[in-house]
């Protein structure tokens, strides 16, 4: 194989453009198989294989830098620089980030994950360079999916009158995650049938030099493309159009589905349908779509992530205009649902937890300072094993402190329906639902709580002494904290359901410390400034000893859940020993 000699961008030099093209098959094999075998990216890299070898053909990375947007395309860069034993070698396969990283090679500039970046990230490099008058090209890859971000447009913005080597390429497939959605796409349809010659184009009109590839993945067009703008000493934008999923005849034909697949995917035995299974995601689409038909002003808005949530095809197309995708765009999305349900219609906003991070400031201004009672769902928050551009734990801190704001955390299946139903017809607030990442748990009894009244906690099993409130998820692991305590010191602890994540229960909290010397939080998110510091908070200038358990404030990076937990004391039994040492300690200072 033509790879097995291709152990850094320099050998790839000496190839043919016929050998090249053999290379490129070559590695898109290996990487159908490597991520068969471990989940990740597929499409993306499938499609950017040989714009990949042609940019290190022709340019001279690392001195030359390349930027990669959100980095679902850097399979191919990875094996042509010095990793390649990570696609050829079964036992290597996790030994990379799935995303550009600088630890792992000089060739990676910046540690990515969340889309949009790209170029402003170029024009910072570049303006860098300039400034210590060096030479050398700075190349932004970003996919016309991002091209909805906000923070793309105001880099492009900004680099088209920079006045210096910039190269911007557009990979324009033609795709998102899921389809495209805005007004700037249809340039990009004009620029693509015409053979970017239309008079109508919008990269031209904000200042740039323009240079268009018809055939994004014919290596030969594509070098002679790199070529021309090397060296170049103003912003310019090489437009390809390349084929998302290349190689591959699922991914091509369903380029949605093969965007991201699970481990397996492409087996024999995983092509048969799936029985199906109730989760919170049905459940939740289920209550989306029955609202949605009796109450004509519900509308659904997403941006760009529809897979997150189980919104497929049929469901987008099942709920027409009542389903708004705003490409991605989580800043305009707030904004945009703050207005409709100020005008009195019913927005329901889904997001993922690691891209809320993206709108604080319109969460502040947008909806909470205007009080707008918007219902949003925020999916996947939780401590995880996921790489660390995209951690969940984020989202408590963020949210439960901006004024207005009510987040709720459910236990299970029924106080979920009743604090969806609660939060789309009340309008007193605005309402973020923080939407179960487990197993679902069902009491199969209706939950009738009054979420009106706010910041009421639940006492579900009274105790003394030890007092365990166990946030949303976490609910469970309490429960298993004083069936341990019971075994264990025969102590019988107080269970709290709370519910609530932006307030407290100051009357409930009060009444603990006539029976109580410790109070237990547990969150499924960082400690510092979530959740269970607020109750550390209210207990300060009194005698109650409070534990707080979370994640620690840092970035970890694809580190196994368990041991995590470990690492975080998140186990029934390390809990256990935390409140019995307390105890202990309590009493010998007495």
């Amino acid at each position: 194989m033509i790879i097995d000699g291709i152990n850094n961008n320099k050998d790839l030099k000496k190839l043919s453009v016929n050998e090249m093209e053999t290379l490129a098959e070559e590695m898109r094999n290996l990487i159908i198989k490597k991520v068969n075998a471990t989940g990740g990216h597929l499409a993306p890299n499938l499609g950017i294989v040989e714009a990949t070898i042609a940019l290190h053909y022709v340019f001279n990375s690392p001195v030359d830098k390349f930027i990669f947007d959100v980095s679902h395309q850097c399979y191919p860069h990875k094996m042509l620089t010095g990793r390649k034993e990570c696609f050829t070698n079964p036992k290597e396969y996790l030994k990379y980030s799935g995303y550009t990283a600088p630890e792992e090679s000089e060739h990676d500039l910046f540690k990515v994950g969340h889309t949009s970046t790209s170029v402003g990230l170029a024009l910072g490099t570049a303006k860098a360079r300039d400034l210590k008058q060096e030479n050398y090209n700075v190349i932004a890859l970003i996919g016309d999916g991002s091209l909805t971000g906000g923070e793309a447009l105001e880099g492009l913005n900004n680099a088209a009158v920079s006045g210096s080597n910039i190269i911007i390429i557009v990979n324009d497939n033609d795709m998102s995650i899921a389809e495209n959605h805005g007004g700037i796409y249809s340039n990009l349809k004009q620029l693509r049938e015409t053979n970017g010659k239309t008079e109508c184009n919008f990269f031209k009109a904000m200042g740039f030099d323009y240079y268009y590839v018809n055939n994004g993945n014919n290596i030969s067009d594509l070098i002679e493309a790199f070529k021309k703008v090397k060296d170049i000493n103003h912003p310019v934008i090489v437009h390809i159009n390349t084929l998302k999923g290349k190689g591959l005849k699922q991914a091509e034909e369903n380029k949605e589905m093969f965007h991201w697949i699970m481990p397996g995917t492409l087996d024999e035995h995983n092509n048969e349908k799936a029985d199906f299974t109730e989760d919170y995601n049905s459940i939740t689409n289920d209550f989306i779509m029955k609202k949605s038909k009796e109450d004509k002003t519900v509308v659904t808005v997403n941006a760009a992530t529809p897979g997150v949530f189980g919104f497929t095809k049929d469901f987008r197309e099942k709920l027409g205009k009542q389903y708004v995708d705003v490409g991605i765009a989580e800043e305009h999305a707030v904004a945009f649902t703050s207005a409709i349900a100020k005008n009195k219609a019913k927005p329901i906003f889904t997001v993922m937890s690691s891209f809320i991070q993206r709108t604080y400031d319109q969460l502040s201004q947008d909806l909470c300072l205007n009080n707008s009672p918007v219902t949003i769902l925020v999916y996947w928050g939780g401590i995880s094993g996921a790489d660390a551009t995209h951690l969940c734990v984020f989202d408590i801190p963020l949210l439960c402190n901006i004024p207005n704001l009510v987040y709720l955390a459910p236990t299970n299946k029924e106080e979920h329906l009743a604090m969806l139903n609660w939060a789309i017809n009340q309008t007193e607030h605005p309402v973020a639902i923080r939407v179960p990442s487990r197993e679902l748990v069902s009491t199969g009894l209706e939950d009738k709580t009054d979420y009106s009244i706010l910041n009421k906690y639940q006492i579900t099993s009274q105790g003394k002494d030890v007092a365990i409130i166990g946030l949303g998820s976490f609910y469970n692991l309490a429960l298993e904290v004083k069936n341990e305590l019971k075994q264990h010191s025969n102590i019988n602890a107080t269970i709290i359901n709370p519910k609530y994540i932006t307030g407290i229960d100051k009357e409930l909290l009060n009444d603990l410390k006539k029976d109580h010397k410790l109070v237990i939080t547990l969150e499924d998110g960082i400690v510092s400034g979530g959740f269970g510091e607020k109750i550390s908070r209210f207990y300060g200038n009194s005698n109650m000893k409070v534990l707080n358990f979370g994640a620690k404030k840092e970035f970890p990076d694809r580190i196994p859940l368990s041991v995590l937990y470990q690492r975080y004391r998140l186990t029934k039994e390390l809990i256990t020993q935390d409140i019995i040492k307390t105890l202990e300690t309590d009493l010998c200072t007495k």
